[in-house]
Formats: C-alpha cells, structure tokens, sequence
C-alpha cells in the first residue's frame, strides 16, 4: 500500500540568493591580483615619464638657510644661548646662560634639593621636581625647597662657540 502526499506545486525559478553584505569579498585569486598590478604599472609607467613633457623644468627649491652648528666639541654657540636666559644641555648635565649680552656663566644642571635635572631657563634655572629656583647671573637659591646653589662649571667662549671645561 502506497501513499500519495500532496506537496503544492514546485516552484519553477530557483528562489533569489540573499544578496551579499557590504563586507562581502569576492574571492580573487593571486594569479589574477598579480596580473593587474602589472598591467597597471605597465599601463602608467609610460605616463609618468610624459607628464613634464613640453615645459620647462623647474630648479629645485632652495630649503631654508641651514643655521649654523658648533663644531665638534663644542656645547653651544653663543648666538644660541638668550641673553636674559639659557639653555640646559642634558648630556653633559650642564646648564648655560647669559646674564648680560656677552657674559656667559654655566652651572651643573642637577638641582641641589633631590638631584633632578633642571628642566628650563626663563629669567631663573628652574627645576620641575619640587620648584626650586636658581639665579642665571652666579647659581644661586631664588626659591626653594633647595638650600644650595648650583655649583658652578668653567666653560671657555672662543670663535662664537661655547666649549665645556
């Protein structure tokens, strides 16, 4: 005994495949990626050589004029240091001002209160630690927490450049 099951009738067209989410990527093969990379380079190379071709070349910009540096050895130039400030060299922990133009004084840059590095030279040598202020004229204490001032370091201006020692 066979039994017979009516379904409805079958469709006639495949349904409709979802279509793909814009994060879809079609999968490409490398042969294919590979083949279009060269013939897109082989299709721009000539291009770029004829780009500049029938005007007249331009010279190539000067960059701006290149300061000045020390010479070997050397801290600083003396030009570089502000008069009424200074800059701290962190290297040789040295810190270097100009009081008055022409009149140049170092100190060690390692504050005398903990031991940090001062960090800046405004009209004082000042340390970032604990506040301590320092006179650009000989070192000494402006503001506290430290007691003693910077110990002084020889340094010799020859030739617009500041050598240490």
């Amino acid at each position: 005994m066979s039994r017979t099951v009516a379904l409805g009738p079958l469709p006639t067209s495949p349904a409709p495949l979802p279509s793909p989410s814009p994060f879809h990527r079609s999968r490409l093969s490398r042969r294919s990626f590979l083949a279009g990379v060269g013939v897109s380079l082989v299709a721009t190379g000539p291009l770029s050589g004829c780009t500049l071709y029938g005007q007249p070349q331009q010279p190539s910009p000067q960059g701006p004029p290149t300061q000045p540096r020390p010479s070997a050895g050397a801290l600083a130039l003396a030009s570089a240091i502000p008069i009424g400030g200074g800059e701290v060299f962190d290297g040789p922990q040295v810190v270097v001002t100009q009081p008055t133009q022409g009149s140049f004084k170092a100190f060690t840059a390692v504050c005398t209160h903990q031991g940090c590095l001062v960090g800046s030279v405004t009209d004082t040598i000042n340390c970032p630690c604990h506040g301590s202020r320092f006179s650009i004229a000989d070192g000494s204490v402006v503001a506290g927490p430290a007691l003693a001032p910077l110990a002084a370091r020889k340094i010799t201006v020859a030739h617009g450049q500041i050598v240490l020692g």
